[in-house]
């Protein structure tokens, strides 16, 4: 077989793509990668990429072809590119244009194409693609009616041909909004260059294959300035949907200070404050409210209320199933998603590519950390045993009680007070799953604690006086883990949290991943001998496959009660 060594790459018949990282051109070949394969893990020495459907359908979409991919394998693999590889790469890109979706011959239904009478005839006899057709087929394909435009792509994805939807999109309501001149008085403001990469690339000159996709950008890089980036180009009507208050006023507050949007053209619509402005911004937990079980969701008229021209879902990987639902049927407009990490515990990855659209831009956390956008963070676990009495107790517990147990170790607040006493001079989050831990920890160290319970006022009143030094630690729940801004905390000590959710594990890790002069830590405390410990390594490769440093230190019961 034919190996070049100076090449970095090696390419596997699974898929799979190993990463020399110490090689002068590996740099080269990671971009020349990135759109079309997934990273899996990136630690020191050999980063590892993964090929599949769905990476490949992405690549596509922004219109790289599959020669185009082969070529870039081809340019850097050290052994022959394997057959099999070849036969992946061509055959998901012959399935991402098999299917288009285009205008229909009236206002009512949209035309689907599809390129061979053999494909066709595989589609139509697929089971529960009756209810889609309205129009008998003929050698070119079907029409759909024109509202299961977003329920037809999600259930061609689901059958292995994602759909090239080339229809378009309603302009919306116009709206002239403008990005603050960088120029003028006040503080210096411009898009960084992967902001405007993303913005460009989801754009994508406003033709039909833009304006609809997902930007993937850590914690701490300003996915919300990518937005209004977005927004600048679309200058319509926007409805922006965040995961929490917090959420709701901090776009507010960006919008207010970075664009030319007065405040009287911002709605806010959350339990306190229901107003329908040119741009607004709501809830995940708005939209999906209802008074009981079986009743409406009341306020989910909200998506189809304006002639909104674009719709942004900030932390779009947490889009729960009543709002997946309802996008299905507003494919008309313009979709934005943002979001650090596409990871679903649920796997439904595919449903946010079909229903919101395709990743449009990736970029690695470290490159961004090397470039210092966002901190250069260390991860320590610190492994702990069970107090004598929780020890025994735990023993006698069922599965769910000794998660509980082990989360809620008495000697985690003592190995706290320690870690408050190495970083005197910074600012602390205290992360946790569970109230009374919580509860009982703010008190040991006389600091403020944030739950769901938390009046929002009051929320926003711990947020400023924690950024502005006044507090120097500060206690929360999960209600944190999304979209706050606090640029100057260093430090996070995490007690606890849901059963080793990567999704969570990043952005607790994101809290701490603002720009600034010092090193961040990020802590985890962890119940030795436990459950906890199995959910806690799920956690560690996670953050050693983004590349972060890892360190791992045991303490005794004598080293607790010295």
């Amino acid at each position: 077989m034919h190996t070049n060594t100076d090449k970095p790459l090696i390419i596997q018949s699974d898929g799979s793509l190993l990463l020399e990282v110490m090689s002068e051109v590996a740099t080269d070949a990671r971009d020349m990668i990135l759109p079309f394969t997934e990273l899996v893990k990136s630690p020191e020495y050999v980063h590892t990429y993964r090929i599949t459907p769905l990476s490949l359908w992405n690549a596509a979409a922004t219109g790289i072809g599959a020669d185009e991919v082969m070529a870039r394998l081809k340019a850097f693999s050290r052994y022959e590119v394997p057959q099999s590889v070849h036969f992946r790469v061509k055959d998901a890109f012959a399935r991402w244009n098999a299917v288009q979706l285009h205008p229909g011959p009236d206002r009512d239904h949209l035309a689907v194409c599809i390129d061979s009478p053999v494909l066709l005839a595989e589609i139509v006899a697929k089971p529960g693609i009756k209810e889609f057709l309205c129009q008998p087929s003929d050698a070119q394909g079907f029409c759909i009616p024109r509202g299961m435009r977003g329920r037809f792509k999600h259930y061609l994805i689901k059958v292995g041909y994602p759909v090239n939807d080339l229809v378009g999109f309603d302009p919306g309501e116009p709206l002239e909004l403008a990005l603050r001149d960088p120029s003028l008085a006040g503080a210096p403001f411009a898009l960084r260059q992967y902001q405007n990469e993303a913005a460009d690339n989801f754009w994508a000159g406003g033709g039909p294959s833009g304006g609809q996709g997902i930007v993937v950008l850590p914690c701490g890089s300003g996915k919300t300035i990518v937005g209004l980036g977005v927004m600048a180009r679309a200058r319509t009507h926007t409805l922006i949907i965040c995961t929490n208050v917090a959420a709701v006023h901090q776009w507010r507050d960006e919008l207010l200070d970075k664009t030319n949007l007065e405040a009287e053209y911002i709605g806010e619509y959350t339990g306190a404050i229901k107003e329908i402005r040119p741009v607004n911004i709501t809830t995940y937990q708005m939209l999906t409210y209802r008074k009981t079980r079986h009743a409406p969701f009341e306020h989910m008229q909200l998506l189809m209320a304006l002639n909104w021209g674009l719709v942004v879902y900030d932390e779009v990987h947490v889009l729960p199933a009543p709002v997946f639902r309802a996008t299905t049927e507003i494919q008309a407009k313009r979709r934005l998603g943002l979001t650090a990490t596409l990871i679903r515990e649920d796997g439904l990855e595919e449903d946010t590519f079909s229903l919101v659209g395709p990743k449009c831009y990736d970029v690695p956390w470290k490159e961004l950390e090397l470039k210092g956008f966002i901190a250069e963070a260390v991860c320590r676990e610190i492994r702990l045993p069970l107090t004598p009495a929780q020890a025994r107790a735990y023993s006698a517990a069922d599965d769910r009680g000794q998660f509980r147990i082990a989360a809620e170790n008495f000697y985690k607040e003592r190995v706290i007070r320690e870690i408050l006493q190495e970083h005197t001079d910074e600012s602390i989050l205290v992360i946790g799953q569970y109230l009374t831990q919580l509860k009982r920890i703010a008190a040991g160290l006389n600091a403020p604690v944030i739950t769901g319970a938390t009046p929002n006022g009051k929320r926003d009143l711990l947020y400023q006086a924690f950024r502005r030094g006044e507090l120097p630690v500060l206690v929360v729940s999960k209600v944190a883990n999304y979209a706050i801004d606090l640029p100057d905390a260093s430090v996070a000590i995490q007690v606890s949290g849901s059963f080793g959710s990567r999704q969570e594990e990043a952005q607790r890790l994101g809290r701490i991943l603002r720009p600034k002069q010092r090193l961040s830590t990020f802590y985890t405390l962890v119940s030795r001998h436990t459950v906890e410990e199995d959910f806690a390594h799920k956690r560690q490769v996670f953050l050693a496959e983004q590349g972060y440093r890892y360190r791992i230190e045991e303490w005794s019961r004598d080293d607790l009660n010295a």
